[in-house]
């Protein structure tokens, strides 16, 4: 899947479709398998795709086990220059103390804290206090799970920087997710057929 993946973001980029960052959800069972830093690596170099264009997604729950070990893996991962994002947060237990020194780029707030969101209430507190913490942190913000115009205005309105979800577009197959990308530059569309 890493090395499809990887493939794929650098067709894009070589189809002149920009470069999108391909988000990519690691198993936990994958992330700790002993080859997996040599399993990204040989991804990215056989691919040549730019690390920049990659982001792997790792659970919550995925970066508590053995925390040490997985803040030395996210470093070795940062020094090939992929993006990392912790997925699903609000949904484990994770310590904030540990939130600090995790070296990544993004908090994706799991989608349960979004599907109930308005302007006031709980989740709303809690959504609030989760895009500040971050970005006080310099991290970037993705929002899981937007799918109606009011959750997108609440978001916006507290500084989310990035949703998605089914109001934005369902998961899409390859040769779909390309042609919403060559829609968006014109001058790549003709390049492609």
């Amino acid at each position: 899947m890493l090395q499809q993946a990887c493939r794929q973001a650098k067709a894009w980029h070589d189809a002149g479709l920009g470069d999108p960052v391909m988000a990519i959800n690691i198993s936990p069972r994958k992330f700790q398998h002993p080859d997996f830093m040599a399993t990204v690596r040989e991804a990215l170099d056989s691919s040549g795709v730019d690390p920049r264009r990659i982001e792997l997604e790792i659970t919550e729950g995925a970066v508590m086990e053995e925390a040490e070990a997985t803040i030395t893996k996210m470093s070795e991962l940062r020094a090939l220059g992929v993006y990392l994002a912790i997925d699903d947060f609000g949904t484990g237990y994770s310590s904030l103390a540990y939130l600090k020194r995790f070296p990544i780029n993004r908090l994706k707030i799991d989608r349960s804290f979004i599907q109930g969101l308005s302007h006031q209430g709980e989740d709303a507190a809690i959504v609030k206090a989760l895009i500040q913490l971050a970005h006080s942190l310099g991290l970037t913000v993705v929002a899981e799970g937007v799918e109606l115009a009011l959750q997108e205005a609440c978001l916006r309105d507290w500084g989310c920087d990035l949703m998605q979800g089914f109001g934005y577009a369902r998961p899409l197959p390859v040769g779909d997710a390309t042609a919403l990308l060559a829609s968006t530059r014109p001058e790549a569309l003709q390049a492609l057929n």
